[in-house]
């Protein structure tokens, strides 16, 4: 083992408690040793001059991945010494080994290793295709014979017209000669113009075949090329997957028991089947890989981001953040096992036991103050949740119940429809938006400007459910108003008004860089957890299905 990758606390630590059980890796609360050795990590950031990589901190980088994020793992040693190992994910100042850090699972980047000479056979590879695509004599022939297709198609038409024309000739002459003309006379003629007629299908076939086979000269020649390349892109993908199935065998991942997977094996039973592109490269598998390797004991782990955030995606600089769900989770199934972990938080979160406060009711809608951690509808494995409970509390309520949802955490104002009628006249004004709405939250931190409109693009973030990105290519619109109602103790109250309806609009608004990029208190998804999100549903207006008359509710938090 290399000693220097085992870095023992600067910081006193002896009158720590250790923790019970290991990190549960996608959703924790870091042990104070795992956030003493961040903090200790992050001064040697600011303080090494082993590399340089700017990371956006002082101003921003126009350029991507310039922040990172790295990991610390705290670990005992064979002396029952405590310390810590330090990651970072991907590749950082363009390497994949730094000093202070642990060793990738498979160094992509080693001289002579497979991977760099497979690669550089693909860069040849692809260096021809491209010298051959680009060849003056492959544009000439592609152009010849795009010429050569319009020419043909503008004589062809040019001759059906003529056909179509001497056609209506023809049909004039019968017409024309049948009043003047004896019978045999007329005989003779519609003979005639028969053999005309079949005289121009004939020439029409020939300049046709004329035509084709001139096209046909210029394919064959065309086609040595295509073909030259074609044999060279089927080459590109046979070599391509080849080293793709080298690199996966590369990637054996162990476990505290000792047993090693590999990459491939892991995924094979997922979803997934075949590893997205980085699995591994991230700094939880990285630590654990060294760990196991060494006879190091994993005590409690955590990650963090350091620099810029990207543009899509919310990470704030020094904030922790769970491991990576499509990457990591299959890995870190497979190299904990056997490992006693945390409980997840998020079956800890305390049950709503009280019934639902109902501010309003009558024999069509029902609008209730949804509690904060407390699902709108059914999710795959909870089944309490706010429809549930009304369909018990209301037993012969008909048709559908829900009409718009709520985020689990967030609380507030929720209509539910009493009725088949009442749901699609609900329904209806939210799709044409002519019901008011307005969320209360508090923000962590100060925000300078008094009001104003966010507006970015959403999608989910397919490999990280269910983040949402900021996307311009692919996220549909979210439009949301927003107002600052005071400034608390370093904390904004704020008022949003969301225009549109997306999944954790008022969220990512608030703590995207584009947005206000002031997370909201308790968002454990985009900021930092707390004992609640502190974002609230307080004021709803709309139009009664029935009576038409405007509603107006209003119920403030409680926060």
């Amino acid at each position: 083992m290399q000693e220097s990758l085992f870095t023992t606390f600067k910081t006193q630590i002896s009158n720590i408690e250790l923790p019970c059980n290991f990190t549960f890796p996608f959703n924790y609360e870091p042990h104070l040793l795992a956030e003493i050795a961040a903090q200790e990590l992050q001064e040697h950031l600011l303080s090494q001059n082993d590399w340089q990589h700017d990371f956006g901190i002082q101003e921003r980088v126009n350029k991507s991945n310039v922040g990172k994020m790295f990991g610390v793992l705290v670990v005992k040693n064979q002396n029952d010494q405590l310390g810590y190992l330090s990651a970072f994910s991907g590749k950082l100042a363009g390497k994949n080994q730094l000093p202070h850090f642990v060793p990738p699972i498979f160094d992509l980047q080693k001289e002579g290793s497979f991977f760099r000479v497979g690669e550089d056979e693909l860069s040849l590879i692809n260096e021809t295709i491209k010298n051959l695509e680009e060849a003056p004599e492959y544009i000439q022939i592609k152009e010849k014979l795009f010429n050569q297709k319009s020419n043909a198609e503008s004589q062809l038409k040019s001759f059906r017209q003529e056909m179509k024309l001497a056609k209506k000739v023809r049909k004039q002459k019968r017409q024309d000669a049948q009043a003047h003309l004896s019978e045999e006379q007329f005989e003779i003629l519609k003979e005639e113009l028969k053999n005309e007629s079949l005289k121009h299908q004939y020439d029409y076939k020939v300049l046709n075949k004329n035509l084709n086979d001139e096209l046909h000269l210029i394919e064959v020649e065309l086609e040595k090329f295509e073909n030259e390349i074609d044999t060279l892109k089927s080459k590109r993908k046979e070599k391509s997957a080849d080293l793709q199935q080298q690199l996966f065998n590369q990637y054996q991942f162990l476990n505290i028991k000792g047993q090693k997977l590999s990459v491939a094996e892991i995924f094979k039973n997922t979803p997934q089947k075949v590893p997205p592109a980085g699995a591994g490269e991230c700094a939880a598998p990285k630590l654990l890989q060294y760990a196991f390797k060494n006879q190091l004991q994993p005590i409690c782990m955590c990650e963090f981001w350091w620099g810029q955030s990207p543009s899509s995606e919310i990470r704030k600089h020094k904030y922790y953040y769970p491991s990576c769900k499509s990457k990591c989770k299959p890995i870190l199934g497979h190299m904990l096992e056997g490992v006693e972990l945390d409980i997840n938080p998020l079956l800890l979160i305390p049950k709503h036991t009280e019934d639902l406060e109902v501010i309003y009711d009558d024999d069509d809608i029902v609008v209730v103050n949804k509690p904060e951690n407390l699902l709108s509808v059914p999710g795959k494995t909870e089944n309490d949740c706010v429809a549930n409970r009304i369909i018990k509390m209301y037993p012969t309520i008909t048709g559908p119940v829900i009409i718009h949802r709520l985020d689990m955490s967030t609380s507030g104002l929720l209509i539910i429809a009493k009725n088949k009628d009442a749901h699609e006249h609900i329904q209806k004004q939210f799709l044409d938006r002519s019901i008011k709405k307005r969320y209360v939250a508090l923000l962590d931190g100060v925000i300078e400007q008094s009001r104003g409109y966010i507006k970015l693009p959403l999608r989910v973030d397919l490999d990280n459910r269910p983040h949402q990105l900021v996307c311009y290519d692919h996220g549909k619109p979210a439009v949301t108003k927003w107002e600052i109602i005071g400034i608390e103790e370093d904390k904004t109250r704020i008022h949003f008004y969301p225009l549109t309806g997306r999944t954790h609009q008022l969220r990512v608004h608030a703590s995207h860089s584009n947005g206000l990029n002031t997370p909201i208190i308790g968002d454990d998804l985009y900021g930092t957890r707390s004992k609640r999100l502190c974002l609230h549903a307080e004021y709803i207006k709309f139009k009664h299905p029935r009576t038409q008359k405007t509603i107006t509710l209003q119920v403030d938090p409680n926060f």
